[in-house]
């Protein structure tokens, strides 16, 4: 069985807590907010998410990272080895649009990461406004996909959208290992 880490990074109360327990179908921590303290990490199986690993399936380590940054510290011990960055916003708070510039340049330029194996979630909380439509990023954040979680209005969109992202850091892990494989026998 593949094993993939995944991190979810972000600014504070953005909503990444919400959506590791709603990907990885965890009910722990549900109901009133409770900052997250240096990380959480949850596991999560997905038997047969890509048919080009044999049918072996996927173990997933969402690791729920801190959105505080007094634990940046911590940030290089979290990053390694990670397979993708997932970083989640608040995209109603000017601050979290300034923000994620850092969160990209720390957790994504400087491991380094390919922006294939990044996404950015602009997370609508329940009650808010939802405009999906006049998001503009500045480079090199408009590069990365974009996706918009309402887990009020379309959780299963949602769901649809990380799994698309999990596939392409299972076929990125294939293809890394197909690589290293060719690089020993040649």
């Amino acid at each position: 069985m593949l094993k993939a880490k995944v991190l979810l990074v972000g600014p504070r109360e953005s909503g990444k807590s919400v959506l590791a327990n709603f990907v990885s179908e965890s009910t722990e921590g549900i109901g009133s907010y409770s900052p997250t303290q240096g990380v959480r990490i949850l596991e999560y199986e997905k038997p047969n998410l890509n048919g080009n690993s044999k049918g072996a399936g996927c173990r997933f380590e969402l690791w729920d990272c801190s959105g505080d940054q007094k634990f940046e510290t911590c940030w290089p011990a979290l990053m390694k080895d990670s397979h993708g960055v997932i970083i989640i916003f608040n995209p109603e708070l000017p601050s979290h649009l300034k923000e994620i510039e850092m969160w990209y340049s720390c957790f994504v330029q400087q491991q380094p990461l390919l922006d294939s194996q990044c996404l950015l979630v602009a997370h609508h909380k329940p009650g808010s406004a939802g405009d999906t439509e006049n998001l503009s990023l500045a480079y090199p954040l408009n590069k990365i996909k974009l996706i918009h979680s309402n887990l009020e209005d379309d959780p299963e969109d949602v769901r649809m959208e990380f799994m698309k992202y999990f596939k392409s850091i299972i076929t990125f892990i294939d293809e890394s290992r197909e690589r290293e494989e060719m690089s020993i026998i040649s």
